[in-house]
């Protein structure tokens, strides 16, 4: 489909998916010779899934993040999704109730109590929303940063040092592949430090968290002071292990 069929069919406008195309959230499958943008059917599921999480209030920024997360899953995501907006219908259901019992009230037709007029207005975030933001948002972080807030000043003097151990040595290593057996060993000392002092990371989290390091420009340019280049070295590093560890998992599997 053609930028504009897609248009009216989403009944969103041209401008929207031009703005999406432009930040990388939706990029088309091709664009002919002429300039017309061409749309596969894999992202008109994508557009859906994105004007979900739309009317669903998650901000662009944070709907990037997770479709771009490497453990994202399309099924998964429309399960969730699906969870959360009959959530949100049984909230709206209560709320259009709690106003036709109000306007009763305020017509003198029946007593309604400040306890009964209130208690359909629970407005807290949902749980499915909740989980959507930590299996592929940004909530990882957020963890990591409120752990290094409720440690002492010592503790975090301590766990800045082996930070710091582990990124100067692996800054060391830039001139090696990424898959080399140096490398690899300072790589699985970054994860279990990740996991022993913030943590329980999965492979595919810390698959994910390599990619953000490169992806977001706050980590790279945090890593980065390191040594040049430290980021995207750690990024590569990272997935090697992580594809390294799946592959030993399985094959003990099979043993």
């Amino acid at each position: 489909m053609k930028v504009k069929e897609v248009a009216e069919l989403f009944d969103i406008s041209i401008r929207t998916l031009h703005h999406y195309d432009q930040i990388g959230l939706l990029t088309p499958k091709d664009v002919t010779d002429a300039g017309y943008r061409v749309y596969s059917e894999d992202n008109l599921e994508t557009l859906q899934q994105i004007l979900f999480f739309r009317e669903l209030g998650f901000p662009l920024k944070e709907i990037q993040t997770m479709m771009h997360n490497p453990s994202f899953n399309k099924k998964e995501a429309f399960i969730l999704q699906r969870k959360m907006l009959i959530e949100k219908r049984n909230k709206l259901d209560k709320m259009i109730e709690n106003i036709d019992k109000t306007l009763q009230h305020l017509m003198g037709e029946t007593q309604y109590t400040y306890k009964e007029r209130f208690e359909n207005m629970n407005m807290k975030i949902s749980q499915y929303e909740e989980e959507a933001r930590h299996r592929w948002g940004n909530q990882a972080v957020d963890e990591v940063s409120s752990k290094l807030n409720n440690l002492s000043k010592d503790e975090q003097i301590e766990l800045s040092d082996s930070w710091d151990n582990i990124f100067n040595k692996l800054a060391s290593l830039r001139n090696h592949s990424p898959k080399s057996k140096e490398v690899q060993i300072e790589i699985k000392q970054w994860y279990d430090f990740l996991n022993e002092n913030f943590s329980n990371y999965s492979l595919d989290a810390f698959y994910g968290l390599g990619q953000l390091y490169i992806q977001d420009e706050r980590f790279t340019k945090h890593i980065d002071r390191y040594g040049e280049g430290l980021a995207l070295f750690m990024s590569e590093a990272m997935k090697v292990f992580t594809v390294q560890q799946k592959r030993g998992h399985s094959d003990g599997h099979h043993d």
